[in-house]
Order: structure tokens, then C-alpha cells, then sequence
């Protein structure tokens, strides 16, 4: 069995990656999407990026079209959106699928490691109230982030609304930056 470390990644450059290759950093991966009302978010994680790079901190971005076709463009139309629009200097990957039959083994990967959100609630009950909330545990949104730390282990899964400066958010990556490598 493939560990979560050893699962084949493609940059949005074209490149190959595994979450192997940041090994002792701590990771924040997060599903992206660039029409959604949540994408002024790639603000914040970029501004978390910076701040918390030097520490060990590493932002990987997943953009996924599965939530109202709201990440339609291809790698390099999403690459260019998130360089002009935000500045995005943290990896970004290409485009995957994080629910449904075609699901990228990261994500299924994550969410069995990691199976509940914190902060999902209100969002979930959002998403309800317009039918389209989905079944825990599958990602519920665009923009839910999950925490790996320096060893590799899935630490924290936070839901979509929960933003970079959120303190629930922050005290995780510090909890797990203050470890050592």
C-alpha cells in the first residue's frame, strides 16, 4: 500500500512531486478554486506563507472543480488567476478531484486519515440550506485545509470558512512548527 507520503503529485508546472519531497516541514494542503466566494482566501494563506515559511511552514494548493464548476480554467489559466490576482508564491498543483469516483488518492488519502473538520458546523448547515452540502466525511467545500506535520502524520482538518488567520488555524501550525524536524 502506497503510503500518503509516496502518493505521485503533478505540479502546475508540469512537474512531479510527493508530499516525500517537503519532508520536515509542516504542511497545509488545501483544495482551491478560483470563482468561488471563498477565493479571496488565497490572500491569507499567501500572507501565512510568507510570514511562516522561514519557520517550515509549506502552503500546497489543490485547485478542484467539483464544487458548481467553480475552478473551470486549466493548470496554466489557474496559475496565471492565482500569480496576477493573488500573488501566489506558495506550490500550487494541477487541478485534481477531491470527491466522487474520480477522487485524487491524496484526498482519500487525507480524509481517512483525518475524517472530521473543525469549524464545519455552520458551513455544512450553510451548504444544507441550499442543498448542496455533501456526507461526512467527504471534503465539503472549496478551501478546506488539512495540517500534516514534520512527520508526516495528518494532525488537524479545518473546514472551508475557517480562514488562514484563523486563531483555531494558526495555533495548530505553531503547536506543530515548534517541533523539530
Amino acid at each position: 500500500m502506497t503510503s500518503l507520503q509516496d502518493i505521485q503529485l503533478k505540479r502546475i508546472d508540469g512537474g512531479v512531486d510527493t508530499l516525500a519531497a517537503h519532508k520536515g516541514k509542516v504542511l497545509l494542503i488545501v483544495n482551491v478554486a478560483s470563482k468561488c466566494g471563498l477565493t479571496p482566501q488565497y490572500a491569507g494563506l499567501e500572507k501565512l506563507y510568507e510570514d511562516k515559511r522561514a519557520s517550515g511552514l509549506e502552503v500546497l494548493g489543490f485547485p478542484a472543480n467539483n464544487f458548481l464548476g467553480q475552478e473551470p480554467g486549466s493548470d496554466a489559466e489557474i496559475a496565471d488567476f492565482c500569480a496576477s490576482t493573488f500573488a501566489v508564491q506558495f506550490p500550487m498543483f494541477s487541478k485534481v478531484s477531491v470527491a466522487g469516483a474520480d477522487q485524487h488518492p491524496l484526498y482519500a488519502a487525507l480524509i481517512a486519515a483525518q475524517p472530521a473538520a473543525t469549524g464545519e458546523g455552520p458551513f455544512r448547515e450553510r451548504l444544507a440550506s441550499k442543498n448542496l452540502a455533501s456526507n461526512a466525511p467527504d471534503i465539503l467545500w472549496n478551501f478546506e485545509k488539512f495540517v500534516i506535520g514534520r512527520n508526516g502524520a495528518v494532525v488537524a482538518r479545518f473546514s472551508p470558512d475557517v480562514g488562514a488567520d484563523d486563531p483555531r488555524l494558526v495555533s495548530v501550525l505553531e503547536a506543530e512548527l515548534a517541533k523539530a524536524a
